[in-house]
């Protein structure tokens, strides 16, 4: 008998072990294969380019890092962005974005609702607070918490945009030579809200202000890109486009069906964004939308963002994505064309934001004019920010 309880101490240790090994090492395992960086030798970039670089004001939509459980204060090995690397690529200001619903294999052709949800996986994984783990809006309310904590840690380095003002004096410590990088809030795909309006109003006071409508799934203001119904806005969906409206908030219609597309244009005026995608005539994918669709959001004053991966660029390559760029600019022209790296979200990358200037020696490279890199780079994302930051009410 005395053996029989040793022998299951032992067992039970050694699962305890193993579990705890689990918990520390697998998430950066898994990070490490979702969230690759080609290998490759150091970017040529001559002295002009970089001297050109160096003067940018760049942003750029799209970076689902707050997901993974790395210090973002610290300059990882691994994944895409942190703030030592997005000082060491220029970056100006970075949308940090929610992901709180995510479908195993990140099937871009059709997922059913009720398909499994690795977020939640990856939530337990990752031993985030236990209200984070059956609720959609308490995963997104914590990752802003998380975001909040880098910028206790590093308040010279860091500071969340929140309003029109807190724009302009970011750009305004950069332009007097500081470093710092402004970080704005959105949230990829409104499942966080449940269906509530209420909870539009807690991420709004949490410091969200970008919201995309849909993510991988169909929810409950209408159809997914990637969904089964097709469907347009729901009365719920129509109410909470208005809301955003009103509420000098920016729509993000990135992952939505056609339909939602359509239906968005038709009730709003005010700009719009399509903030990681690629486009269709020169890499024909079902996650890239039709170039007319792409020109509607465009003549709302809105801005387009281009990826970095090959599922929208067919080449994730620093040319391939600057050749993208310039197909957007042909599409929807100069003014429409910005940058969306979707970078940590999952996607497989030729580089990190510390190498963002390989992608301006690319345009460089392609005979874009200094005015048209400038404004691809950051101050076409920039207006729009402006003119919607400063309707809030």
């Amino acid at each position: 008998m005395q053996m029989i309880k040793k022998t299951l101490l032992v067992v039970l240790v050694l699962s305890l072990v193993g579990l705890v090994g689990f918990l520390i090492f697998a998430p950066g395992y898994v990070e490490r294969q979702r969230n690759a960086i080609i290998p490759h030798p150091p970017y040529a970039i001559t002295p002009e380019t970089m001297a050109l670089h160096n003067s940018l004001t760049i942003a750029d939509w799209h970076a689902d890092s707050l997901l993974w459980n790395r210090d973002l204060s610290k300059r990882g090995s691994y994944g895409q962005v942190d703030i030592p690397r997005l000082i060491e690529g220029n970056v100006a200001v970075q949308v940090f974005t929610a992901v709180t619903k995510s479908p195993a294999g990140l099937n871009y052709q059709q997922n059913d609702a009720d398909t499994f949800d690795n977020i939640t996986l990856l939530a337990t994984a990752q031993l985030w607070p236990i209200r984070t783990w059956g609720s959609l809006v308490e995963r997104a309310l914590y990752q802003a918490e998380k975001l909040a904590e880098v910028q206790l840690v590093m308040p010279q380095d860091l500071r969340v945009i929140r309003t029109a003002r807190d724009l302009e004096e970011v750009l305004a410590r950069r332009e007097a030579g500081e470093k710092v990088v402004g970080a704005v809030l959105g949230i990829e795909g409104a499942h966080p809200l449940e269906g509530e309006m209420t909870n539009l109003l807690r991420l709004e006071s949490a410091g969200y202000r970008i919201i995309g409508l849909q993510h991988f799934f169909d929810n409950e203001l209408g159809g997914s890109l990637h969904g089964t119904s097709n469907a347009g806005l729901t009365d719920f969906g129509r109410e909470v486009v208005a809301q955003v409206e009103a509420r000098g908030l920016v729509l993000d219609i990135a992952h939505s069906s056609l339909q939602v597309v359509q239906d968005v244009l038709e009730m709003v005026d005010m700009p719009i964004v399509l903030s990681h995608t690629g486009i269709r005539s020169q890499c024909d994918t079902k996650r890239n939308l039709p170039d007319a669709l792409m020109q509607q959001i465009a003549a709302t004053g809105g801005v387009i963002g281009i990826g970095y991966w090959e599922e929208v660029t067919c080449d994730n390559t620093p040319a391939g994505i600057a050749s993208s760029i310039v197909a957007a600019i042909r599409v929807v022209g100069e003014d429409a064309v910005s940058l969306g790296s979707d970078f940590d979200g999952s996607v497989t990358t030729s580089l990190d934001t510390s190498e963002l200037a390989a992608i301006t020696q690319a345009l460089v490279n392609a005979g874009m004019p200094v005015p048209t890199i400038r404004k691809v780079m950051g101050d076409n994302m920039l207006r729009v920010l402006r003119q919607r930051l400063e309707t809030r009410p």
